[in-house]
């Protein structure tokens, strides 16, 4: 649904767009034969910026995308019994692995406001964009004369895509079992979503009424997805592998599904970012030359500060410590939980010993996430000197944080972090990670040495875990994070050295694009038959 390639090119809302970008760079790296399949979001996800009064406020512009090509294709697809069509537009940027992208609107049609914003609207937006993406995708890639031997459905917004494989099998004469065992051989399935309750389900009347049935009927359909339809289980069903996104996601997504009987097995692939572009290059010239690694350090972090004060007129201390937070404004990420008590936190901004930069943004509809960045801002203006709230979070100002900040928080409810990729892109600019043990730290930083965890005392075993997590952040900030910077400069340089050695291969896109066809495409039961009878 979303890839996140440019700062220039706002199609994507978040970290699961960045990592379909990331993906596709990986692949161009590898010369791999990889074609991204996407919609071209007219009006972005939202642009946010804050008002006088520390509201934030979504704006949604037209995009003029001149430089992506006309392919001169058009498909169509029926939406409420009406046909829709959507131009085919490419992007070539990255060779081996293009990016084809529909679009519906197409001059004189009237369901523009289909592909207009991603993640906007009720059910019935979702399903149209998903039947666009699913159902148009696959027929423009016909359109298009791409012969593809392995789908990989990222996320269940494809799902229709399989659909539209079962279609066109069983007007080949296949029946709807032999249609979904073929199709079975060549889908691939990414799941991101840790938790049940945050999987799609739509009512059988909504699909119907929407036309994602596709030629299928009531029966077909909840036999796989059941009832209400839920559409990772359906996906689950039509694929012969899946995958979660970390080794911890790998089993809390086992477990979620683990009623869900004729399901693909699930294994794990975990994330991973394209280092090229997001780590530091003068980082990388130092570390791999064995050379002091603060200076180049320090002149990102003086970008970061010059960015700031281009952006609000406030001036940072670049010998002072920085702590960034940048990610969705959702409660479970708990953006603020730093402030819980601020007797602690209060002495340490106001002596100047902590500086807290913070961004992010929270779907237009959430207003909830809205409450949350209000309240950043809210402190930000009390202790303007240092607290920063950076509106409309997107790549660009990404680029700036986690490259110029000293130290990266991240405070998530667990298990709600199914990877989370952030982290991993400072961790490569030998920024340190401060962090809840969920996702792929599990898998990454160790204490002391390439970050810090916040594993709690045995003494407040008892508290509830918001209180349980803010006592380890603030024992760990105050007598390891602080003391270290302050105090002992050669082994903060030693710990930044070993992050940056921990992350650079096993969290980069290079490594995860391997693992793929690996431990994923390789196992798909159409190259397997290949390969059995010698072609």
């Amino acid at each position: 649904m979303e890839y996140g390639l440019h700062e220039n090119f706002p199609i994507y809302s978040g970290g699961l767009g960045i990592l379909a970008g990331d993906y596709l760079k990986a692949a161009k790296d590898q010369d791999l034969p990889v074609v991204g399949i996407g919609i071209l979001w007219r009006q972005d996800y939202t642009e946010q910026y804050i008002d006088q009064d520390g509201n934030p406020y979504d704006v949604f512009a037209d995009h003029d995308f001149d430089f992506v090509k006309d392919t001169g294709v058009t498909v169509t697809v029926t939406i409420r019994g009406e046909t829709v069509p959507c131009k085919v537009w490419f992007v070539d940027h990255y060779n081996n692995a293009p990016l084809y992208l529909l679009d519906a609107a197409v001059p004189g049609s009237q369901h523009g406001w289909i592909t207009q914003r991603l993640y906007w609207g009720g059910n019935d937006h979702r399903i149209a964009q998903e039947i666009i993406l699913g159902v148009g995708g696959v027929r423009a890639l016909r359109a298009l004369n791409l012969e593809v031997d392995l789908y990989h459905f990222n996320e269940s917004h494809s799902l229709f895509a399989g659909l539209e494989l079962f279609r066109e099998k069983m007007e080949q004469g296949l029946s709807f079992d032999q249609a979904w065992e073929e199709t079975r051989k060549q889908v691939a399935f990414t799941t991101h979503t840790p938790v049940e309750a945050g999987n799609e389900k739509h009512s059988h009347w909504e699909l119907q009424e929407m036309g994602a049935y596709n030629g299928l009927n009531y029966d077909q359909m909840a036999r796989l997805g059941g009832d209400p339809f839920n559409m990772t289980q359906a996906t689950l069903r039509i694929a012969y592998l899946a995958n979660a996104v970390s080794q911890l996601h790998g089993e809390t997504t086992r477990e979620m599904w683990r009623e869900t009987h004729d399901k693909a097995p699930i294994i794990a692939v975990t994330n991973g970012v394209h280092v090229p572009t997001w780590q530091d290059q003068a980082i990388r010239v130092a570390y791999d030359h064995n050379e002091d690694l603060w200076e180049p350090h320090l002149k990102a972090k003086k970008e970061l500060i010059e960015f700031i004060r281009q952006k609000t007129g406030q001036v940072k201390d670049p010998n002072a410590l920085i702590v960034g937070f940048a990610r969705r404004a959702a409660a479970y990420k708990r953006n603020q939980l730093i402030f819980g008590d601020m007797t602690v936190i209060e002495p340490l901004l106001k002596e100047g010993k902590l500086q807290l930069v913070f961004s992010g943004k929270a779907h237009p509809d959430d207003y909830i996430g809205k409450n949350v960045i209000k309240d950043l801002v809210s402190m930000d203006r009390k202790y303007e000197d240092s607290i920063i709230f950076l509106e409309n979070y997107d790549m660009k100002i990404a680029h700036y944080m986690v490259r110029g900040c000293d130290v990266w928080l991240n405070n998530p409810r667990r298990p709600l972090e199914a990877s989370g990729t952030s982290g991993m892109k400072a961790a490569i600019n030998g920024v340190l990670n401060l962090s809840i043990v969920d996702g792929w730290v599990c898998e990454g930083p160790q204490h002391g040495i390439s970050g810090w965890l916040l594993e709690c005392h045995e003494d407040h075993l008892h508290l509830p875990e918001d209180e349980r997590d803010l006592q380890a952040l603030y024992r760990i900030l105050l007598t390891e994070v602080i003391p270290i910077y302050y105090e002992d400069f050669p082994r903060w340089q030693n710990m930044m050295r070993a992050s940056i050695e921990m992350a650079q291969w096993k969290f980069s896109s290079a490594r995860m694009i391997q693992e793929y066809y690996e431990n994923i495409y390789t196992k798909a039961p159409v190259f397997m038959e290949q390969q059995t009878s010698g072609i």
